[in-house]
């Protein structure tokens, strides 16, 4: 770092399992990427480009090899895989992850109804080519999944093949583990953690307030998501205790 303060906490460095930022991209340009690499590379792990953005996007190749080369892997949105999908294109899609050589996909049915034994055998033959992140919850507000079905499902995903479970929340931060407001239904995520190592997790997170919220909880080295590429350093300090809303986090008792 550019000076020296004590009572930073410990950091995980990348590679890394606990930690991790994941960033959407939602259409920056190759001149934004080489912008964003050059201030966020170094606590970026991961990159989704968003939803279905790849199928419109210029340059897409141009962009996933600066993101590559820059250490960063990249996925595209779980939703893109639910558009092949019903559209009974899953071949397609396994030679789309080849033609953009690929390591990482999303398994997800935040749009579509997929039966979850259905669901579990995509993760497995996923994750015989790449390293599948898969996502649970669904991008309707109107639909509440109970506690302890999360539990199961993540429990069956894993047992699939899957790296990393994505707890849903759209990029707006207002479904799945969210309330419309925003706010964090806490008990639904303490019974997740009840019975999920919560390493194995990775919480959507792209407002302030539930970063703030997760890194309380679950300290600095929480997994969040949906991160907006301007709140990679802002949240960088978040776990630091660099910023006022953790600034006596991490500090010794006494002074704090």
């Amino acid at each position: 770092m550019n000076y020296n303060l004590n009572q930073i906490p410990f950091r995980t460095e990348k590679p890394r399992e606990e930690g991790i930022n994941m960033v959407m991209d939602k259409g920056l340009s190759t001149r934004e990427v080489e912008d964003f690499i050059e201030m966020n590379a170094e606590f970026t792990d991961l990159v989704k480009i968003g939803f279905g953005t790849s199928y419109v996007t210029k340059n897409l190749a141009t962009k996933l090899k600066l993101y590559k080369e820059a250490g960063i892997n990249c996925y595209f949105g779980g939703t893109l895989f639910e558009a092949f999908l019903i559209r009974d294109q899953f071949e397609d899609y396994l030679n789309l992850l080849d033609k953009f050589e690929l390591t990482h996909a999303e398994v997800s049915d935040g749009c579509m109804e997929i039966e979850h034994g259905l669901k579990c055998e995509y993760i497995n033959k996923l994750a015989q080519k790449v390293t599948v992140l898969s996502e649970i919850g669904s991008k309707d507000e109107n639909k509440i999944i109970a506690p302890y079905i999360w539990t199961e499902m993540i429990k069956k995903e894993r047992e699939a093949g899957s790296w990393k479970i994505i707890a849903e929340a759209r990029e707006g931060g207002n479904v799945g583990i969210y309330r419309g407001t925003g706010e964090v239904r806490s008990g639904l995520i303490e019974e997740i953690l009840h019975g999920i190592d919560g390493k194995h997790l990775l919480w959507e997170a792209p407002k302030k307030a539930q970063q703030v919220w997760f890194i309380k909880l679950l300290g600095n080295n929480v997994n969040l998501g949906n991160i907006a590429p301007n709140d990679v350093i802002p949240l960088e300090t978040l776990r630091l205790g660099l910023r006022g809303d953790t600034f006596f986090d991490f500090l010794d008792k006494e002074q704090a």
